[in-house]
């Protein structure tokens, strides 16, 4: 089959949001000023695509932000109803911990709060062995699922981010993975929790966790997500933050080291801030997208009509941005072609990034050119004289 691409650059296909935008001296846009982390990213957290970055594809060691991920996978692979038994492995976690006695069993649920929000290294390890069916089976769980997310530069060891040779990921990737966990309602819902109680299923021990995310705090319409520090991580935080439609993750890691506690909640602040001045959202697309025909060799039919389920989508995008779209689709198949089938894609790009992507289908079906309907057509035809 031959693939063709017609490329649109959109100017009358773009209907842009009321905004403030924010300009330099000679008219370019600001960017944050002056942050402490050594890599940082502020991304669409609809798409993933990255809006800003500084040094964002450089791999770093990220601390307990790990458990982003630990979360998702123990979300996407287990049930909140699972009882969860704590080995002397996990009991044996440095803080902080939740301090679980081996042998107490526990709830899912439960310590999917105390993973988020206290960030206990004993339960990130219940947890990996519980539906890992150990560390090892869990971190190959997480790099699988890091890579079905197209992250190249992630790579999982430990599921609560304890300082690990060969444990890293890179601002952009976390950013990407993180984006990802905020779709599932459940992982939203645990992160903004402010506090938890709750006993082991034998009911002999009482435990609270609560919320040490002060971002939660620090600015409207944010949501999450996770902090973390180690020696080798230094202060690192995954924020999310929803306004007026629009929705941001920021990533900072190595944002400060001991006592500059405070320097990970002003990289994110400055980050959030230049989104929401600096980005609006932008209608791309037509309700009802005209993706032409296919040639179909040696069918009842010279062609089959294309269609497409895309309508307008709305994207995060700066003023100098470029939006375009791009249908790339079969020029001919032979037949018989079935209905339904798909033959190309529509992508939604800014820049260079895809941020949407639409299948194109086949509108029916065309059988095959045989003898049989070759006689059939000289007798229609010749019944219509």
């Amino acid at each position: 089959m031959v693939r063709i691409c017609l490329t649109m650059v959109l100017s009358g296909l773009i209907g842009l949001a009321g905004t403030l935008w924010v300009y330099g001296e000679e008219g370019e846009e600001k960017e944050p000023e002056a942050l402490y982390a050594r890599a940082a990213v502020l991304a669409d957290g609809e798409s993933g695509r990255i809006l800003w970055e500084k040094n964002g594809d450089e791999p770093m060691a990220m601390a307990s932000t790990t458990k982003i991920m630990t979360c998702l996978v123990a979300l996407e692979n287990g049930a909140m109803d699972d009882v969860v038994e704590i080995s002397e492995n996990a009991a044996a976690m440095p803080d902080v911990q939740l301090d679980a006695v081996p042998g107490d069993h526990f709830l899912m649920e439960d310590l999917l709060y105390a993973l988020m929000l206290e960030s206990d290294n004993d339960v990130a390890v219940a947890i990996a062995e519980h539906v890992g069916g150990s560390v090892e089976g869990f971190a190959e769980m997480m790099n699988r699922r890091a890579s079905d997310l197209g992250c190249r530069q992630t790579h999982f060891v430990t599921p609560n981010g304890l300082d690990a040779q060969g444990h890293h990921t890179t601002a952009a990737e976390l950013a990407k993975i993180s984006a990802e966990a905020i779709k599932n309602p459940t992982f939203v819902k645990i992160i903004n929790t402010p506090s938890r109680s709750f006993s082991n299923t034998e009911g002999n021990r009482q435990y609270q966790v609560s919320n040490k995310d002060a971002f939660l705090q620090m600015m409207d319409g944010a949501f999450g997500i996770k902090t973390g520090f180690t020696q080798d991580a230094g202060y690192c935080f995954v924020g999310a933050l929803n306004r007026d439609g629009r929705t941001y993750v920021s990533v900072v890691l190595g944002s400060g080291w001991p006592p500059d506690k405070s320097y990970k909640w002003q990289d994110t602040i400055k980050l959030m801030n230049f989104g929401l001045s600096d980005y609006a959202k932008v209608r791309i697309g037509r309700d009802a997208m005209d993706v032409g025909t296919m040639a179909v060799q040696n069918g009842c039919k010279d062609e089959v009509r294309l269609t497409v389920d895309s309508q307008t989508a709305e994207i995060l995008m700066g003023e100098k941005e470029k939006a375009s779209i791009h249908i790339v689709k079969d020029v001919s198949r032979k037949a018989p072609v079935d209905k339904g089938k798909e033959v190309g894609r529509v992508y939604y790009c800014v820049n260079t990034d895809v941020v949407r992507q639409f299948p194109i289908f086949t509108e029916e079906a065309v059988g095959e050119k045989t003898f049989i309907f070759c006689i059939g057509e000289l007798i229609r035809r010749w019944l219509a004289f």
